[in-house]
C-alpha cells in the first residue's frame, strides 16, 4: 500500500496527516476549519484516498495558515507515498458538474511544481471560509507534491458549488494520475527516464 504520514509543526500550525493512496475514500478530519473538512472529504471520497488529518492552527487570527499548511502536508504526503512513480499513469483530467457549476482539473505528477488557477467566485466567503484560500491550498499542494495542476471553474452562480466542483475534480484527477498501468509496471511514464 502506498502510504505516508507527515508531521509538520510551526509557530502557526501543528499538523499530523496520514494518507493511503490505495484506500477506500475514508476521511478522519479534525482541522478547526469545517468548510475545508467538507472539501477534504470530497478529495478522499472521489480520489479513493484514505485521509486522516489532525490540525491545530491560529484560526483565532484567520484560517489562512491552517488551510495553506494542510495543502503543504497533503502535497508532501502524496509525494512520499507515490514513491518512485514507476507504473503510474502520471496524468489525470476530469470535468465535474454540480447543478449550475462546472469545473475542470488537470494534473501531471511531473516532478515540477506549478499551479494555473482560474476561478471567479461569486462570493468572497462561504460562511466563515474565505474563497481566496482555495488557491492557497492548491498552491501549497503543488509546491510540495512537485506536481503541475491546472484548475478552471468554467461556470457557476453558487460559490459553494463552484468550490465543491473544484475539489471533486481535483480528487478524481489525482486518482486517475495515481492509477497504475500494468504495462508500465517497471517503467517511469517519461521519455526522460526521470520524474
Amino acid at each position: 500500500m502506498r502510504q505516508a504520514t507527515i508531521e509538520r509543526n510551526t509557530l502557526e500550525t501543528q499538523i499530523q496527516l496520514t494518507v493511503n493512496l490505495d484506500g477506500k475514500g475514508t476521511a478522519n478530519l479534525n482541522t478547526g476549519v469545517p468548510f475545508l473538512e467538507h472539501m477534504l472529504d470530497q478529495i478522499a471520497r472521489h480520489g479513493l484516498i484514505d485521509l486522516s488529518i489532525d490540525a491545530k492552527g491560529d484560526t483565532h487570527i484567520d484560517d489562512h495558515h491552517t488551510v495553506e499548511d494542510i495543502g503543504i502536508c497533503l502535497g508532501m504526503a502524496v509525494r512520499e507515498a507515490v514513491g518512485s512513480k514507476k507504473g503510474i499513469k502520471r496524468y489525470g483530467h476530469v470535468y465535474v458538474p454540480l447543478d449550475e457549476a462546472l469545473s475542470r482539473a488537470v494534473i501531471d505528477l511531473s516532478g515540477r511544481p506549478g499551479l494555473v488557477f482560474h476561478a471567479n467566485f461569486t462570493r468572497a466567503s462561504i460562511g466563515q471560509f474565505d474563497t481566496e484560500l482555495v488557491s492557497e491550498f492548491f498552491q501549497g499542494f503543488v509546491n510540495h507534491a512537485h506536481a503541475t495542476l491546472h484548475i478552471d471553474n468554467l461556470r457557476g452562480q453558487n460559490a459553494h458549488h463552484q468550490v465543491e466542483t473544484i475539489f471533486k475534480a481535483f480528487g478524481r484527477a489525482l486518482r486517475m494520475a495515481l492509477e497504475t498501468d500494468e504495462r508500465m509496471a517497471d517503467q517511469l511514464p517519461s521519455t526522460k527516464g526521470a520524474l
